[in-house]
């Protein structure tokens, strides 16, 4: 199973490469019968590691250059709560306006009347 995925892996990241044509520098791939592994390595710079761990967790590093010559790089999990990125280029949400913030505490601070279901 860990073998099959790792090749899906790695044929999903060679299919995912732009059209220019790029040769594969390394690649290895070990699996265990507590997991697996797989290495990766591009002329073009792009690198990806790759490790399962014995209860199906996914933890990997991705990294390559992109067209402006900047280097991209990012960590991710991917588990039971799902995928996980981690990296300085990966965007994050705005911050919550001040207002928000404000309603939010109290709303908190003053829950809702229990709703009575009695006769009058």
């Amino acid at each position: 199973m860990f073998k099959i995925l790792m090749i899906c892996a790695i044929i999903g990241l060679a299919a995912a490469l732009p059209s220019d044509h790029v040769d594969v520098v390394e690649e290895k791939n070990d699996v265990r019968a507590d997991g697996a592994k797989a290495e990766l390595k591009l002329t073009d710079g792009t690198e990806e590691t790759r490790d399962i761990d014995e209860h199906g967790v996914y933890h990997g590093t991705s990294s390559w250059v992109s067209p402006e010559g900047e280097h991209i790089k990012f960590t991710y999990v991917a588990d039971e709560n799902g995928y996980q990125p981690q990296g300085e280029h990966i965007p994050t949400p705005p911050p919550t306006p001040e207002p928000i913030l404000k309603a939010l505490a109290y709303l908190a601070s003053h829950p809702p009347a229990p709703e009575s279901h009695g006769h009058h």
